[in-house]
């Protein structure tokens, strides 16, 4: 043989050994088999007791008494649930956070942490696209934070301040790149510029984009504050937040929305509904065939405006404020019916501190708190333990119906074959009182501290990969992805 051939030759088996090692590092890195036995799986459409296998990444099998390869692992599930891991399309992260930011105390790692110790496996951010950065840009920049920091998978929405700012070239980015678009009809740009957000809601609707909005009026909100601010009523105490924002506004807002998406045909999801005539108002919309979807924050269902009387009660702000017993009591039927289509956190991580800063106002305040480790298990205890809800519709709450509107189905929000696997085993019977010193969010305080909830999840696998379990986070920032998205359907 001569030297070129020996040559050739040793360049080959170089080129073998090279891709052997590859194809072995790759495997290594994957999760081998794992087998959850005996648990009772739980989707939108039924319950099911048998067993599920998973492997790379993804739901391979569900049966009953499946066998288990070597070196596969298995977790017993016995009288506990299985369900699909919750998806939040409602989240506010500071991945840049400065010490002159006030944001919330959370980026994607920390936001990650809190969603996967309470049974969510993809939670969100909303990112905003300035005048001096082009939009490319700004959603690059995005998807690079989520690759560093994100332990849970993650969807991003794209926050619009100025109509004017988005090109037709924009939207169509937007709906090629799986982001959401958001609006504000509470910030008084939403008037000064109301026929280009229209324009701008009709682009999104035709390029496919689901369009969420922020449902209060600005000017009767504007309004009263500068009046309560003017008759020396601005301190966050008392009643002074929830009369601030009136649920009027909130209605004719909600009305505004519904008109807007009968008059362009375009999909639109209101978010954080607070009150009975807000609801309403929707389900005017949903009753006439409008592609109208709503969202309740988890809030509105547990707690009331009495809660602003307490000495802290300025812990409880957010927009819209909390409303009367009444109004939890129809939103609570409405998730029952079906015309809530999506019950998530609104999540901002912010301190107590943060949130009893003795220079806030009525008007310059800082809504949300601290709610991604606690929301699911609540829903669970006051929902469906107390007859409010089926378990079906906890998951379709929380899970299958986001997946769905935010172009995530059949991927995600459902145990099938081929789904990720995003999977919660949940102990239905485990009791535990809310703990401040247990929340893994950077903001270390929960407003439901004191609480005892019965049901909790106790393992947490994201893609197949086991990532909380025994009250710990076991996998790294970094391991977690800007999930890929398709268009938008109907819950």
């Amino acid at each position: 043989m001569n030297t070129i051939a020996r040559g050739a030759r040793g360049l080959r088996w170089s080129i073998l050994l090279a891709v052997l090692a590859l194809v072995t590092n790759v495997a290594a890195q994957q999760p081998g088999d794992l087998i959850i036995r005996n648990g009772l799986i739980v989707t939108a459409v039924g319950r099911t007791e048998g067993d599920l296998r998973i492997r790379n990444a993804t739901i391979a099998e569900i049966g009953r008494n499946l066998t288990a390869a070597s070196g596969a692992r298995v977790i017993d599930a016995k009288r506990m649930l299985v369900l699909p891991g919750g998806v939040d399309p409602h989240v506010h992260l500071t991945p840049t956070r400065t010490p002159t930011t006030l944001k919330g105390a959370d980026d994607y790692t920390s936001g990650s942490r809190a969603a996967l110790a309470g049974g969510k496996t993809t939670i969100s951010n909303f990112i905003t696209q300035t005048a001096t950065t082009n939009l490319q840009t700004t959603l690059a920049e995005a998807t690079e934070l989520v690759r560093k920091q994100a332990i849970a998978d993650v969807i991003l929405h794209v926050t619009a301040s100025d109509p004017n700012g988005f090109t037709a070239s924009d939207v169509a980015t937007l709906a090629d790149r799986g982001f959401t678009l958001k609006i504000f009809l509470v910030r008084p740009a939403f008037d000064q510029n109301a026929a280009g957000f229209v324009k701008l809601i009709r682009a999104a609707g035709a390029a496919g984009l689901l369009t969420m909005l922020h449902c209060e009026d600005a000017s009767l909100v504007t309004t009263t504050q500068e009046r309560m601010m003017a008759e020396g009523r601005g301190a966050l105490k008392g009643q002074n937040f929830a009369e601030s924002r009136p649920v009027v506004a909130e209605e004719i807002a909600t009305e505004r929305a519904v008109g807007i998406s009968e008059a362009t045909g375009a999909p639109i999801y209101i978010v954080h509904i607070s009150s009975e005539r807000a609801m309403r108002a929707a389900e005017a919309g949903q009753a006439r065939g409008l592609p109208v979807f709503t969202e309740v924050r988890f809030l509105y269902l547990h707690l009331t405006r009495e809660r602003f009387d307490e000495p802290d009660g300025a812990i409880y702000t957010g927009d819209p404020p909390l409303r009367e017993k009444r109004d939890a009591d129809y939103l609570w039927r409405a998730l029952a019916r079906g015309t809530v289509n999506v019950v998530d956190t609104d999540h901002v991580g912010y301190t107590r501190e943060d949130k009893l800063d003795p220079s806030l106002d009525i008007i310059n305040h800082r809504p949300a708190g601290n709610y991604l480790q606690v929301q699911l298990p609540l829903l669970y205890s006051e929902g469906v333990r107390k007859g409010r809800i089926t378990l079906e519709r906890m998951v379709a709450l929380t899970s299958t119906n986001p997946a769905k509107l935010f172009g995530l189905y059949p991927r995600k929000g459902t145990i099938a074959v081929g789904s990720d696997a995003d999977v919660v085993i949940w102990d239905p019977n485990l009791k535990r009182t809310i703990r401040d010193e247990d929340q893994l969010a950077n903001a270390k305080f929960s407003i439901f501290s004191g609480w005892e909830v019965t049901g909790w999840p106790i393992v947490t696998i994201r893609r197949g990969e086991v990532v909380y379990e025994g009250g710990k986070i076991l996998a790294a920032a970094g391991s977690g992805q800007l999930a890929p998205r398709q268009h938008w359907q109907r819950p």
